[in-house]
């Protein structure tokens, strides 16, 4: 496992690629980057769905430019992690503990042991419903800011009983690892910033691209049937949460006005 360097995105300063072997065997990539000077922490970045650690890296050395070191990983199934289909482009997973256990392995298998304290998370998407689910068990972070976390899904449209139905019946039957209807099967690339829904960012769309243009191995397509069941009850699970339910750590919670993929109502 290695990182991808390019020369219009490089890695933080000090950076050092490690795999990570979860206690039920998956080989994760992960990075730490503590520049060669004092820290005042070290901040853990945390992407989303498809996600990448490059994709990160400029963000990475802005903290370092702050005085901080930074860590990533890729989640199982996706980036340079281990893929959980024989078709790597199929972004499948059946329960989002399994993301619980890739977060565990990487704070005790590289933080840790590499990174100065106190620790800070930074987590988009999917990454920021697994942070706030750990939240609710371990102190690791002193703080966490959590980007248009996963906290409830919009459906296109689609009747939410009608959703619900059909995810069902796809993973009863056996069919769950079956793609989602209408969505792509292949990495977005350069040519579909147009309509897209996650951004509005053309340049760094473009600069994402140029990365799986180099590193297609990186990429990955649409969610599966058992994706989508698995972050249901996630999300489920979050919104759940009652009065005396307690995050161990202060969190800033941002959410995206025109996200149309995460529905925070």
């Amino acid at each position: 496992m290695e990182l991808c360097l390019n020369p219009d995105n490089p890695a933080p300063d000090g950076a050092r690629c490690l795999e990570i072997l979860t206690r039920d065997s998956v080989r994760l990539r992960a990075m730490v980057a503590v520049p060669d000077r004092p820290c005042r922490g070290t901040v853990v970045v945390m992407g989303g769905r498809g996600d990448f650690m490059e994709r990160y890296f400029e963000t990475m050395r802005d903290f370092q430019a702050r005085g901080f070191a930074v860590a990533g990983f890729d989640w199982r199934g996706q980036g340079g992690s281990q893929r959980l289909h024989a078709d790597r482009y199929r972004g499948h997973i059946t329960d989002f503990k399994d993301f619980e256990e890739d977060l565990r392995a990487v704070m005790t298998g590289a933080v840790h042991s590499n990174c100065p304290a106190p620790f800070y998370a930074v987590a988009h998407s999917t990454g920021g419903n697994i942070v706030l689910g750990n939240l609710r068990r371990h102190r690791w972070f002193s703080r966490a800011i959590v980007l248009a976390p996963l906290i409830g899904l919009r459906y296109g449209g689609w009747p939410r009983p009608i959703v619900a139905l059909l995810v069902f019946l796809a993973t009863v039957t056996g069919n769950g690892a079956l793609f989602l209807p209408g969505q792509l099967k292949r990495p977005m690339g350069a040519n579909d910033f147009d309509g897209n829904p996650l951004t509005l960012d053309r340049q760094r769309w473009l600069r994402d691209s140029r990365i799986l243009d180099s590193a297609p191995h990186l990429g990955l397509g649409a969610p599966t049937f058992s994706w989508l069941r698995a972050a249901r009850r996630a999300t489920a699970a979050l919104l759940s949460m009652g009065p005396s339910d307690e995050l161990l750590s202060p969190v800033m919670v941002v959410e995206a006005g025109l996200d149309p993929v995460v529905d925070a109502e």
